[in-house]
């Protein structure tokens, strides 16, 4: 589904991403970990198609080989940050994603999604009144709008509360089991091993670690994860 070949990414002296190979199988749901600074979000900004590699290639098959930027339409990305817009409300939010991507189905349904991820009576408050929780939720719903083959998702449980991260999991288990593929960038190493299927840990812009959760247990995972994050691994 996703190929990565050399890729690298520099911003000046810095080089964010090393020469990075990733093969990913359509239907795999992949957990990307990494300390601050180590390529992740990069590497997803440029699978989004937000921003082009400085060397290597990437191919988005959909069904064909595309780049990123020629296949958004089969995309869901769920940036860090919200980036919503603070003056429209919850439902005007969603209206104008659905435009863009000429969707069917009028505000009934836009509500229906806003209730099930809690913001039921919320839909028509300006999205800048929301805490940074409910923005998350938000944020959620618009990226599962369109109903993409491919989920992009940095930091999703950022904000969220146990309900919050209760409506992301069932999300995202219900998106695998429909066949869709995933590449999550997380931090809690317990929760990303409970939910994907594939662990790669992204070492200064390099493929660290590359293995099946059903190689390894959370214990041995997070001591490999831990030796790679070691002064002498640096």
């Amino acid at each position: 589904m996703i190929q990565v070949r050399g890729v690298a990414k520099y911003f000046g002296r810095f080089s964010a991403l090393r020469q990075l190979d990733l093969a990913v199988e359509r239907g795999d749901f992949v957990a990307l970990f990494g300390r601050n600074g180590a390529g992740k979000t990069t590497l997803l900004r440029i699978l989004a198609g937000l921003t082009s590699a400085s060397a290597g290639s990437v191919a988005i098959a959909c069904p064909e080989p595309r780049s990123p930027r020629d296949a958004r339409g089969r995309i869901g990305y769920l940036a860090h940050s919200t980036v919503l817009y603070g003056d429209l409300t919850a439902l005007e939010n969603l209206k104008f994603f659905a435009r863009l991507y000429d969707l069917e189905g009028g505000d009934g349904g836009l509500s229906a999604r806003l209730a099930a991820a809690g913001l039921a009576g919320r839909e028509h408050d300006p999205v800048r009144n929301y805490s940074r929780g409910m923005q998350q939720r938000l944020a959620i719903v618009r990226a599962f709008l369109h109903d993409p083959d491919i989920l992009l998702l940095d930091e999703p449980f950022t904000g969220l509360d146990r309900q919050g991260t209760a409506f992301l999991k069932a999300h995202l288990r219900a998106a695998h089991e429909r066949g869709k593929t995933c590449l999550m960038a997380i931090h809690d190493a317990a929760l990303g091993w409970e939910l994907a299927t594939r662990l790669v840990v992204i070492e200064k812009g390099r493929v660290g670690l590359d293995a099946a959760r059903a190689d390894l247990s959370l214990d041995e995972f997070q001591r490999r994860y831990d030796a790679l994050q070691e002064p002498h691994a640096r």
